[in-house]
């Protein structure tokens, strides 16, 4: 004890300041890169910003002291970071680069997080927008770190904001679902921020027609149902969700945007999830959907339909998909076409230009960046490759002071290099891994795996790793791997609870020396192996989570252990506890870490839940069972959350780490911290690893979730402590370099040996199991001989083929046992199938293993509960569903619903179920009766008090009160109006209908609910009323098949004593008559057997006993029955009905022959046939009598059931009237309802139209008060820009006044030099550049404007030097004019600026007087709306819709004659109609007679006429007759026929004359034939000659035509005419017409001829005859 104390006291006493200091950051982006400047990329990775050089790869890092970076943005211009924190209330840092001096820190009232940040490349401005709450965008000045503007409630997650880089006023924001753009406006010092939401498309690129919902303009009128209100209305919203409420069907699904970039034109490109690219104007944000150019087929099925970021470039744009391509789109008009431009490994996920546009960063969803270089040959190179996944786990390579090397969950194992952290060397494990460690004791290192495998790599050349060896200890994976401090054992722990003793020593090829096993979730391993020491010591920490404690198990491991490891291990491979000497400890409290120190007295524990570090002594005696360890010394710590401890290499210092990021580094005897350093924050759930070198001069630390990788190193540490660990380092290394050197030798033939063997060498043995011993373990040994066995199993197999091996003999003994005793109880169980029933024994009591028998029961038994259970349950909700149906559709029904039939036809009448009303429905009954009631009285007293008054004044009759008294009689006569007024024909039913309402008077909402009321109470009343009248039929029906059934009792008996084949018709009532009876269930329908309780399966028993006994006491004899049957024939006395049954015996003699018959005999026989004859005769009687009888009943049953059909016929008709009638009352029900939901539907839209304007008008003033406030801004700005512009003038005008003193001509050159400014020379821009940036010369930034000013004032420097002087100035007025002249520079300078200001703010002052007309003229139309719908209420209200009852045929329309609009149309009462037509129909029958009298007397004016005409026209026929006869023209013939006696002789002898003539010139005819003939052949034959001839003269003349030809061309070549052809033409001409004409005035004379004879002839006919009468 007092040399620890000296050891505490001379570690207090070194303790000083030490401090940490971070020399380099690892980590790979997961949020965008960005670009610094033109060779600079920077990007977030834990608590870091890291800086890359693109052309010397050289790291800058910047650390958040607040924890991890959220968001980051860069200034191109200015050369700045800003970067947000994410703690609670988090700031916003702005750095300067290179120097990473804070330059500003920004704070403002966002509450949890930032999720973007964008710099505008004009100006000063930043743009922030915040998550939940606040949902906040903000607009920063940062430079001077105030909000000019912000904007909250924006209710959406913003996934891109960006600034047009042509214009800082806008600003736009996409999330996936959304596109918005902001419009930042300025009036000097006030900044405002409006938005324009971007209209997407639908899904399939085509445009919704949005309608205003607002006020819509194309609302439909409908006539008969009143106005037709917006969707809002209808659904009862009136606050600001009316605005934009849209039903679920109109809702479509529209575009989601993934990225967006900006145009030099100011427009915006946006690519869509669904392929789409947009392009929206940034005139009137309008959007079109770019169609794709398809000019060539799939390449390669690759998907670059989604983009998933892009990047402007001129002519288009480079979009990027999950495919690892990058492809450009040409965009021209509204196509655009797709082409390749490079391939990456992996997803892009961003694409940035530099702000030279001469490169272009790719970005891959691993973390990898590329940097694309254009130019004549374009590059592509590799500035950061990241790491396949999170590091899972860090060390150092022994000795730390060159290599660390780190695994990722992927398997793949990196090499750094521990000075810069450049990356050596990458190897794939191609499994995923959970730690690493890496031996002291060589150059090698293991992984453990998930599967449970751990793999050994060489690390001998740093720049190639090799794996050389791999172990598969078990199926669990690897959670721990911990190296002693020697490096003897490996110890490897699983998930299962085992922890692996591996020879860590290459030499052993890493041979498995057993295993322990301790509890399951191990929390740490830690070691303790000194130098001068022969035995390593373990403890192992592990959970009781039943307790709450924890566990810590010790055990030492000697170094002999690696030599005769199968005398420590059983034959299962675990090691035996007595030999490692385990023992076991508890601490009354969780804890998350214990470690040993070096003393082997104390462990140190980090609470798990109270932030304390505890020591505990361990006990020096040893002991057995668990030991329950208390607090030795107990320090408050200032971590949070579950943390882990762990110690030095040289084992002074305890490192404890926790959730909250934080490292520290304490003294192991005072436990107080002499050093902490934040590498990693809560937000990345803390540190995961902290490895020391073995000098504790580097540090590594690995976080958990953020994916860094910090390597750390002293800034500063004290003389003693320094000492300490190198002098530890250094004794290490002495002892451990001969075994290093002889181990890395091995690790070299490990290495040779693992290329040449391949896997078969190592430690992998593949099951191949046959035993020849038959055992039931062999089964569970035998398995696919390809599958890879861990050491576990491998060795518990070993240990089962020994145990078979030992044991075989004693097992084949008890086999042989086992199947005598089997075959013994198979002879028993055949000889008990013998032996009788009561003798046999059940088949369950030849089981021998009665345990087994009887768990198998219970389990069967506990299934078939769990069955009965599930079926009760089942049956219970059926049954619980079945009484919910009943009590709804039967117990709740006062009268139940019930059918009735017709006997004969198939007619069926039903009732009306009815539901007893509830108290609340009676309630309001009486109170509307109570009302109504009062309303009559009141009625009738005003009727009496004005019958009273004008009695009174008889003489005072107006107008006035005559109308007055006659709406009053008229209301009086409404409380009984006719049928067709109310509407209905409940009064058919006996219901008074005097107190409903008049349905023209149903103007209020209270009236329509009364009528509703007193409606439902006549609906209730008339099915009331015809229930009863169904009821009395039902006691009719069964009171007639009472008496059927009493007739058909009489009709049986008929027809069993006639003996006739005749079916009895008996009438039951049906199920739907009777329909109580479906709620019972009847054991016929029962199709299952039923199952039954034991209780009832013993009464069941007895009641059968019973009928047994009773049924044997039932089968004594009975001596009286059979006498009277014998006696008698059964009966007592003998009756009418049995007379048909009667049979008289005949005498015994008449089986004898006639002649053998004896007298008395015979008389005998003769009294015998007498009765005979008298029973038939009877009997004939008494079958007639049956017979009319059986029909009397037959008919009656007829009658009687037909009548009852005629009765329910008519009933039929009555529920027909009835249901007419209830459905006529539901009618006006339903119009009613709707009217008061229409109405309701109005007051919501009217409420609505008042809110909005409410809302509007507060608008109005807001716009007023801006429009006062920009008025009052722009009036003393513009004050302020006169002021500085009379200055300016003044200082112009006043110059020559100043300089008065100095002659005139100096005054003038000085003047000339006072008006001249130097000329600042513009920056050149390469003509590469200019062509190669696409947004060209951008506007001027503050920083330009800065910087300008600055040339300017540094140019008036140069031209105030004295060599500018003009001679023989003095040089005080020199130096006078320079200072007058500057002054007059800058004050130029600031009107400019102040004019530009000026502009602005008079741009601002117009919008905001635009947006104050644009809210009045919403204000005018929301007043309009207002009086369009308050008319349209009025009216609504006025025109009521009433219900009339016309009879049929009164109306006859055709459906498309049928007219819906009557605005004309007045409603009268019948009888004015009936008196008016009465009146017309008299006035109409008179006008007919006086029409018929009048068509009388024209009708014998008009026969008078026709027979005055027809005497005149029979004259005039008598006249022509007799002048035809005076002129008839008496021919030869007719004179012949007249004198000749025998006419008919002279006709026949002319005949026969004529008919020899006839002959003779037909002969005559003939022979002129011949000739003719004859003369034709020689025509013929001369023709042909002709022909001939003419054939030669063709000839000639063609020949001739020839010459004829030549010679006219020749007389047309010398120029000649031929004038005498042309005169003879002409001549020839004018004759050919000169005779055509006369031979047209021959015809036209012969016609003149003809037709003045036809002229002549007609006049002669008509020409009158002067004849002498």
């Amino acid at each position: 004890m007092a040399q620890s104390r000296e050891l505490e006291e001379r570690h207090l006493a070194a303790l000083g300041s030490a401090s940490l200091s971070v020399r380099w950051v690892q980590g790979f982006p997961k949020q965008n890169v960005h670009f610094v400047n033109d060779s600079t990329i920077c990007y977030p990775s834990g608590n870091f910003v890291i800086f890359i050089n693109i052309e010397t790869k050289k790291k800058t890092i910047l650390q958040c002291m607040n924890g991890i970076v959220g968001v980051v943005a860069t200034n191109v211009p200015y050369e700045v970071v800003a970067f947000s924190d994410r703690k609670l209330k988090p700031f916003i840092y702005i750095y300067n680069f290179p120097e990473l001096t804070r330059r500003t820190k920004l704070k403002g009232n966002v509450l949890l997080d930032y999720t973007l940040l964008s710099f505008s490349y004009c100006g000063t401005y930043l743009a922030s927008c915040s998550s939940l709450p606040e949902f906040e965008l903000a607009l920063w000045n940062w430079e001077s770190s105030i909000i000019l503007c912000k904007k909250s409630q924006l209710s959406m997650d913003v996934s891109q904001m960006t600034f047009n880089p042509m214009n800082w006023h806008q600003l736009c924001l996409s999330s996936p679902s959304s596109v918005t753009v902001w419009t930042i406006e300025r009036s000097n010092e006030e900044y405002y921020l409006k938005a324009n939401s971007i209209k997407l498309p639908m899904e399939d690129g085509s445009f919704f027609n949005e309608k205003d919902l607002i006020f819509p303009s194309s609302m439909p009128k409908d006539p008969i149902y009143g106005p037709v209100l917006p969707l809002s209305a209808i659904a009862g919203l009136a606050g600001k969700e009316a605005e934009t409420f849209r039903p679920r069907d109109d809702l479509y699904p529209l575009l989601h945007p993934t990225m967006h970039c900006w145009t030099p034109t100011s427009d915006l490109y946006v690519g869509c999830e669904e392929g789409h690219l947009l392009v929206i104007s940034g005139e009137n944000w309008k959007v079109t959907v770019l169609n794709k150019i398809e000019d060539r087929p799939l390449m390669d099925e690759r998907n670059f339909i989604s983009p998933v970021t892009l990047a402007y470039q001129k002519g288009g744009v480079l979009a990027s998909g999950i495919d690892g391509f990058v492809y450009s789109f040409i965009i021209k008009d509204s196509y655009y076409k797709v082409e390749d431009f490079l391939q990456v490994e992996g997803s892009v996920e961003h694409l940035m230009f530099s702000p030279s546009y001469k490169m272009l960063l790719i970005q891959t969803n691993k973390g990898s960046v590329y940097i694309y270089t254009f130019g004549e040959e374009p590059t592509l190179d590799l500035v950061l490759e990241a790491c396949a996944g999170k590091f899972q786990s860090v060390d150092f390579i022994t000795p730390g002071n060159k290599h660390c090397m780190t695994v990722t969950h992927s398997g793949e194992v990196c090499v750094w290099h521990v000075e810069d952290g450049t990356c050596v060397s990458r190897t794939y494990l191609k499994t995923p891994a959970t730690v690493l460690a890496c031996s002291p004791s060589s150059l090698s290192a293991a992984v453990g795996t998930v599967g449970g495998s751990v793999h050994f790599i060489d690390l001998r050349d740093a720049r190639s790793p090799q794996p050389v060896h791999r172990v598969f200890l078990s199926e669990s994976s690897v959670q721990h791997l911990v190296y002693d401090q020697r490096g003897i054992y490996l110890l490897v722990g699983t998930s299962e609870g085992y922890i692996f003793v591996i020879n860590a020593n290459p030499s052993s090829l890493f041979q498995i020396l057993g295993f322990v096993e301790v509890g399951k979730d191990i929390l740490q391993i830690s070691t303790v192996s000194l130098l001068d020491s022969d035995i390593v010591e373990v403890t192992a920490l592990t959970p009781l989570s039943e307790t709450g404690r924890s566990k810590l198990e010790m055990f030492t491991l000697p170094k002999i252990l690696t030599q005769a490891s199968l005398r420590f291990a059983d034959e299962r491979g675990r090691l035996k506890d007595e030999l490692i000497h385990k023992f076991l400890y508890e601490i009354e409290h969780p804890l998350s870490s214990a470690v040993l120190d070096f003393q082997s007295k104390r462990v140190y524990g980090f609470c798990k839940e109270v932030p304390y570090i505890c020591s505990y002594l361990l006990p020096e005696q040893n002991h057995s069972g668990i030991c329950i360890l208390k607090p030795y010394q107990k320090v408050q710590c200032k971590h949070y959350g579950p943390g882990m401890l762990s110690l030095s290499p040289h084992g002074s210092w305890l490192i404890s780490r926790a959730k909250c990021g934080t490292l520290c580094i304490r003294d192991i005897y005072s436990l107080e911290t002499f050093v902490s350093c934040r590498s990693h924050s809560h937000q990345g759930h803390g540190i995961q690893s902290v490895r020391f070198s073995l000098d504790g001069q580097n540090i590594l630390v690995n976080g958990r979730e953020d994916g860094t990788l910090v390597y750390l190193r002293w800034r500063r540490l004290g003389g003693n402590l320094t000492s300490e660990t190198l002098q530890y380092c250094q004794q290490l290394l002495t002892i451990m370099s001969n075994t290093v050197e002889e181990e890395n030798n091995y690790l070299s033939l490990a290495c040779s040996n693992s290329e040449v063997l391949g896997p078969e060498s190592e430690h992998t043995i593949y099951e191949d199991v046959s035993l020849s011993v038959d055992s039931s373990q062999e089964a569970l040994l035998q398995a696919d001989n390809t599958k890879e066995i861990p050491w576990i199993q491998q060795k518990s197999q070993e240990a089962i083929r020994m145990e078979v091996k030992l044991f075989s003999n004693k097992r084949r003994e008890i086999k042989t046992g086992i199947k005598e005793l089997a075959k013994t109880v198979l002879n028993m169980m055949e000889e008990n199938e013998t032996v009788e029933n009561i003798a046999k024994l059940e088949q369950q009591e030849f089981g021998l293993d009665l345990e087994e028998l009887q768990s198998l029961h219970e389990a069967s038994e506990e299934e078939i509960e769990k069955i009965r259970k599930d079926v009760e349950m089942h049956n219970l909700a059926k049954r619980y569903l079945a009484e919910l149906i009943k009590e709804e559709c039967w117990n709740s029904m006062a009268v139940k619903g019930r059918a009735l039939k017709c006997f004969h036809i198939p007619c069926v009448v039903e009732n009306f179920p009815m539901k007893e009303r509830t108290d609340e429905e009676l309630k309001n009954l009486k109170r509307v009766l109570q009302q109504k009631k009062m309303e009559i009285e009141c009625l009738k007293l005003r009727k009496e008090t004005i019958e009273f008054q004008s009695s009174i004044t008889l003489v005072k009759k107006h107008d006035e009160e005559e109308d007055e008294e006659e709406d009053d009689d008229v209301a009086v006569k409404n409380t009984n109006l006719p049928n067709y007024l109310l509407g209905s024909q409940s009064t058919d039913f006996g219901v008074h209908a005097s107190l409903l309402s008049s349905q023209l008077e149903l103007h209020s909402r209270e009236e329509k609910i009364n009528q509703i009321i007193l409606l439902k109470d006549i609906i209730y009343k008339v099915k009331t009323a015809f229930n009863n009248e169904f009821d009395a039929a039902y006691k009719q029906k069964e009171f007639e098949i009472a008496r059927v059934k009493e007739r058909n009792i009489r009709i049986q008996e008929i027809i069993l004593d006639l003996e006739l084949e005749e079916s009895v018709w008996q009438p039951e009532l049906d199920d739907y008559e009777k329909p109580e009876r479906i709620l019972v269930v009847e054991n016929s329908e029962i199709t299952v057997q039923k199952y039954v309780n034991p209780w009832q399966k013993v009464k069941a028993e007895l009641i059968a006993t019973h009928e047994m006994e009773a049924g044997i006491l039932s089968q004594a004899p009975d001596t009286r029955r059979r006498a009277l049957m014998d006696m008698m024939g059964g009966v007592l006395e003998v009756k009418k009905e049995d007379i048909l049954r009667m049979v008289i015996p005949p005498p015994a003699f008449i089986v004898k022959p006639d002649a053998l018959w004896s007298e008395e005999e015979k008389k005998h026989f003769k009294d015998y046939e007498k009765k005979v004859k008298d029973l038939n005769e009877e009997r004939d009687k008494y079958r007639k009598s049956l017979e009319a009888e059986l029909r009397k009943l037959q008919n009656s049953i007829q009658e009687s059931t037909q009548n009852f059909d005629d009765y329910l016929k008519r009933l039929f008709e009555r529920r027909v009237k009835a249901e007419m009638a209830v459905n006529q009352e539901e009618l006006k029900i339903n119009n009613l309802i709707f009217s008061l939901l229409l109405d309701e539907e109005i007051n919501s839209r009217e409420t609505f139209l008042n809110n909005y304007l409410t809302r509007k008008q507060e608008e109005k003033n807001q716009t007023s008060e801006a429009i006062q406030k920009a008025r009052e801004d722009l009036d003393v700005y513009k004050e302020h820009y006169d002021n500085l512009l009379a200055e300016d003038k003044v200082l112009d005008r006043s110059f020559k006044k100043e300089f008065s003193e100095i002659p005139s001509h100096q005054v003038d050159i000085l003047y000339k030099l006072f008006k001249r400014r130097p000329r600042i020379p513009k920056p050149k821009v390469h003509s590469d550049a200019s062509s190669i940036v696409p947004f060209g010369e951008r506007p001027g930034s503050g920083k330009l404007n800065k910087d300008a000013f600055a040339q300017l004032m540094k140019a008036m420097d140069d031209m105030d030097s004295i060599q500018y002087m003009p001679e023989g100035l003095d040089t005080s007025v020199w130096e006078h004019f320079c200072m007058t002249r500057r002054v007059k520079v800058e004050n130029e300078q600031k009107v400019k600026q102040k004019a530009a200001g000026l502009v602005e703010m008079v741009a601002f002052l117009r919008k905001r007087v635009e947006e104050d007309e644009k809210v009045q003229e919403e204000i005018e139309k929301v007043f309009q709306e207002l009086v369009l719908l308050q008319e349209e209420k009025v009216k609504f209200q006025l025109n009521l819709t009433i219900q009339i009852l016309l009879k049929q045929g009164q109306i006859e329309l055709e459906n498309f004659q049928l007219l819906l609009e009557y605005s004309d149309a007045i409603l009268i009462n019948k009888n004015i109609i009936e008196d008016l037509n009465s009146v017309i129909r008299a006035q109409g029958q008179k006008k007919v007679a006086s029409m018929m009298e009048s068509k009388d007397i024209h009708k014998g004016i008009f026969q008078i006429e026709w027979e005055h005409k027809k005497m005149e026209m029979e004259m005039e026929d008598l006249n022509q007759k007799a002048w035809d006869i005076q002129m008839l023209f008496f021919s030869r013939e007719r004179q012949k026929y007249l004198s000749e006696p025998d006419y008919e002789t002279l006709i026949a002898i002319q005949i026969g004359i004529m008919e020899q003539t006839i002959a003779v010139l037909d002969q005559t005819h003939k022979k002129n034939v011949e000739n003719c003939k004859k003369l034709l052949k020689k025509l013929a034959k001369f023709s042909n000659q002709k022909d001939v001839a003419n054939y030669t003269l063709s000839c000639n003349l063609r020949e001739e035509l020839v010459a004829v030809s030549e010679r006219k061309d020749i007389c047309n070549a010398l120029g000649s005419k031929l004038t005498c052809e042309k005169i003879a033409k002409e001549r020839f001409e004018n004759m050919m017409q000169q005779q055509k004409l006369t031979s047209i005035s021959k015809e036209q004379a012969e016609q003149i001829l003809v037709l003045q004879a036809e002229v002549e002839r007609l006049r002669m006919k008509t020409f009158p005859a002067l004849i002498p009468m």
